[in-house]
């Protein structure tokens, strides 16, 4: 009996240990590089400034408060830091940089010129610096074309200019893109008749303003489209309008006047405030840069571009962890050889999918199965239906979700002295009610919608044993389980600046499972244990999304959620009789994933007709 019950110990031991593995989380990107002005400059002329000031100056923002560039850089754990003037940070962006043409400033008088180089000589020195090669798998922006609108405002001819900085810049995303840049963000020019700096032309000014602005980002867009040139596009322009126009919504208490009271925002720090919370109280920094508040929304509003389409993948996936949760259920519902004749059985479970440490998603799912069976000579067919419904939230207040399943199913197996083989079919049809929340400051934008899917799934599991019958019995396990979930495009509620609209997502799933199981068959409650080596065979797809009040660009990409395709599958349960019912309960997690865990408890009853 001892001899009999450590190998259960032994393999419960490692169950456990495996379960308690630590898990790391990874950014879809490598890097973060900006191309680009005032608006994404993150200190460029930082160490050219007066030393006493150069901690608290050198952005052209209510200093020492971030760029929009440094919140995402930030997000995603990468360099957000300037490049240039000695330093090696990924952003090239410079304060008055033209998208073309380069120039120079003077920063004092009597001091020389300082270079200021154009969006594509930026380009060529990042290029340059890397061998001529843009990483794929780095997040690039090419945000320009505003100091070549005020260069037409202070006289340039107004065609040339602006069709010369749209063809330079549809070239710059060309360059990229033809040196094996794969993700490139493009932001439109801000609503610029909406600034300090326009509001003193009267509405002749603004009205001037706002028609330039929209020109170059219709001309910027048609020709990117004409150039085959996919981008991902950041709304900066109707979103400035929608902030304007409440500001109240989103803590601000004046959107006409400078909150600094020096000449350029570049030298703005706390002692040139206009008032001492001017910094997130003022939607403008001088006469044409956002303040610190401003920008961060402007950060928060473009990873709501970047995650939402990733986090549309969170609806397949958590179908797809169910599915893999019901298909076991399905198969370990027989207790070794079945009885002659027909039977019936149910279960219940709640399983739990929490995906770093719940700043992804985290939600619980109770589901049930009820199935009848027919077996002769160990040879046995049944089908099997059954409903479930997933409450989770997306991870730091970005929303929440609810997924229900109904499914009908068929299943067959037979079951020798030692070995056995089953299989199953079955077909779920999926409905969602997706909530996304975007966090704009003080503000909570809500973007609603409910998208219908479904799911196909098939799975293959088979053993062999070794031991005694009514001792101690162990032996390999294998299983294959293949899903194919579709997800119904759809358009979220609420439409503004921050709406987006999803196509249809049709993902496979193909999960080997190699592994081992032991059980003890003596006595009323017959204990057991599975651990099994899970193994995923297809590959993570990009996501995607389309903006709508930019409708005319069409779909953007980024990179798709990355699940663990390799972890570890630890069962373990009992099989016992309860009110004269044949019972299985038990536990099943996942482990060794990053900051991942699935989990479900279960419990089967059954009996004969």
């Amino acid at each position: 009996m001892l001899l009999s019950k450590r190998p259960i110990r032994s393999l419960m031991a490692v169950a456990i240990a495996l379960a308690a593995a630590p898990a790391m989380a990874q950014s879809p990107y490598t890097k973060t590089v900006f191309i680009g002005d005032s608006l994404t400059d993150s200190g460029y002329f930082r160490p050219l400034l007066p030393a006493a000031v150069q901690p608290v100056t050198g952005q052209f923002t209510t200093n020492p408060g971030w760029t929009w560039a440094q919140h995402v850089a930030n997000y995603y754990g990468t360099n957000g830091a300037a490049h240039g003037n000695g330093q090696n940070g990924d952003n090239y962006a410079i304060g008055g940089a033209r998208v073309g043409v380069d120039t120079s400033q003077v920063l004092a008088a009597g001091t020389p010129a300082i270079p200021v180089y154009s969006l594509k000589t930026q380009t060529a020195q990042y290029l340059a610096a890397n061998g001529g090669k843009a990483d794929p798998n780095a997040l690039y922006t090419v945000w320009g074309g505003a100091n070549d609108l005020f260069a037409i405002q202070a006289g340039a001819p107004l065609v040339s200019t602006l069709t010369n900085a749209v063809r330079d810049q549809v070239g710059i995303v060309g360059t990229l893109k033809g040196a094996g840049a794969e993700y490139i963000v493009v932001p439109t020019i801000p609503d610029v008749g909406l600034t300090p700096g326009a509001r003193a032309g009267g509405p002749a000014g603004m009205a001037a303003g706002t028609a330039l602005a929209k020109a170059y980002n219709d001309a910027l867009f048609g020709g990117l489209k004409a150039a085959g040139l996919q981008v991902i596009p950041v709304d900066t322009f109707h979103i400035l309008q929608e902030i304007v126009a409440n500001p109240g919504q989103y803590g601000f208490v004046n959107v006409t006047s400078p909150a600094c009271t020096t000449a350029s925002s570049l030298t703005c720090n706390p002692t040139s405030y206009v008032t001492p919370d001017a910094a997130n109280s003022y939607v403008f920094a001088d006469g044409v840069h956002p303040t610190t508040a401003t920008h961060e929304m402007l950060g928060q509003y473009t990873l709501s571009i970047l995650e939402a389409p990733r986090n549309q993948q969170i609806l397949t996936h958590s179908a797809q962890t169910i599915g893999r949760s019901r298909a076991d259920q399905v198969s370990w519902h027989v207790d070794g050889r079945p009885a002659d004749g027909l039977s019936w059985w149910g279960n219940l479970r709640g399983d739990m999918q929490r995906y770093a440490h719940a700043d992804l998603y985290d939600g619980m799912a109770p589901a049930g199965l009820f199935g009848v069976d027919w077996a002769r000579d160990g040879m046995v067919v049944g089908g099997f239906a059954g409903y479930g419904r997933m409450d989770a939230d997306f991870g730091n207040n970005k929303g929440d979700f609810t997924q229900s399943d109904t499914t009908l199913g068929l299943f067959a197996g037979w079951y020798g002295d030692r070995a056995w083989v089953n299989g199953q079919l079955s077909y779920s049809w999926l409905d969602y009610d997706v909530t996304r929340k975007l966090q704009l400051g003080p503000a909570t934008r809500i973007h609603k919608g409910s998208p219908e899917g479904s799911n196909l799934t098939a799975a293959l599991n088979a053993g062999y044993e070794f031991g005694t019958e009514g001792g101690f019995r162990h032996g390999p396990v294998a299983a294959v389980i293949w899903q194919k979930v579709k997800l119904d495009g759809y358009t979220e509620s609420n439409p503004s600046a921050s709406a987006l609209g999803y196509g249809d997502q049709d993902t496979d799933s193909t999960v080997g499972r190699v592994g081992w199981q032991a059980r003890f068959d003596g006595g009323n409650v017959k204990p057991y244990v599975q651990v099994t080596y899970d193994h995923e065979f297809e590959d993570t797809k990009q996501a995607s999304a389309w903006l709508q009040s930019m409708p005319d660009v069409g779909m953007y990409k980024v990179p798709g959620l990355e699940f663990d395709k390799n972890y570890a599958t630890a069962v373990l349960g009992a099989r016992l009789n309860l009110w004269g019912l044949s019972s299985n309960i038990g536990m099943s997690t996942t482990t060794m994933q990053k900051r991942a865990r699935d989990v479900s408890l279960f419990a089967s009853f059954g009996g004969s007709f």
